[in-house]
């Protein structure tokens, strides 16, 4: 996927299997979804190689999600590049990081966190104290990667930032297909990293609005950094910030 990926697990009893089974999800979906491997079905699909009829399930329920995602988001959620190209790396990694926590909580195990590049499933409670404490994530300085602007603390719920800071200019309004350059960083907090990662990426397609598209959302709550340095959140993120 291009990113790097920890995962921790608060738990004495895991081992180099449940580690190894997470892994290899992640694996399978560089494997499948990757717009650098040749051979990956993505790019197949992008060259033109591959029939819709001959696509895997996989696929085809991320292109399903997509397209929902798509109108839930007024268009500014868009796989398709500007060159005709499919991208679904805005909604992949999102999805991948809730599966691999599927794979961890099926296994039996209540307290981890699972992070790909920036964007982190938690699951439970950390292994600070008598009694645990929450999982505490740092949102960064856009404009200085060593400062921490804030730090949240969440139990069960996904953690997503679409930023130009790390990867450069990456995201497109997909209205006029030109760069999203209005702000530089927005976290989004949801129930889940799935639904936390797709509105984070469209959020930030739709500039200094996106702010205002989180507020609007049930169960989502957003931290905004502009150009100018400027931090805007909605009215519910504060409680995320208490311990």
């Amino acid at each position: 996927m291009g990113m790097p990926v920890a995962v921790e697990i608060a738990d004495a009893a895991a081992d180099e299997n449940i580690f190894a089974a997470v892994f290899d999800h992640f694996t399978y979906i560089d494997e499948k979804f990757s717009t650098y491997k040749p051979e990956s079905e993505m790019m197949r699909i992008n060259r033109g190689e591959l029939p819709e009829r001959d696509w895997s399930d996989d696929m085809r329920i991320i292109y399903m999600l997509s397209e929902e995602t798509k109108q839930r988001t007024g268009g500014f959620f868009d796989i398709r590049r500007p060159d005709g190209t499919v991208d679904p790396s805005g909604i992949v990694k999102g999805w991948a990081i809730w599966n691999a926590a599927k794979i961890i909580e099926k296994a039996g195990f209540g307290n981890f966190y699972v992070d790909a590049g920036g964007d982190i499933q938690t699951h439970g409670l950390n292994a600070e104290g008598p009694a645990g404490a929450k999982w505490s994530i740092g949102i960064k300085n856009p404009f200085n990667q060593k400062e921490v602007v804030k730090t949240v603390y969440v139990s069960g719920e996904g953690v997503a930032t679409s930023g130009t800071y790390l990867r450069g200019e990456h995201i497109y309004n997909p209205k006029d297909g030109r760069p999203a350059n209005e702000i530089v960083s927005l976290t989004v907090i949801g129930p889940n990293i799935y639904e936390a990662d797709r509105f984070a990426t469209a959020a930030f397609a739709m500039g200094a609005a996106g702010i205002r598209f989180i507020e609007q959302l049930p169960g989502l709550e957003g931290y905004m950094i502009d150009r100018d340095g400027t931090a805007t959140m909605t009215t519910g993120f504060e409680k995320y910030i208490k311990i």
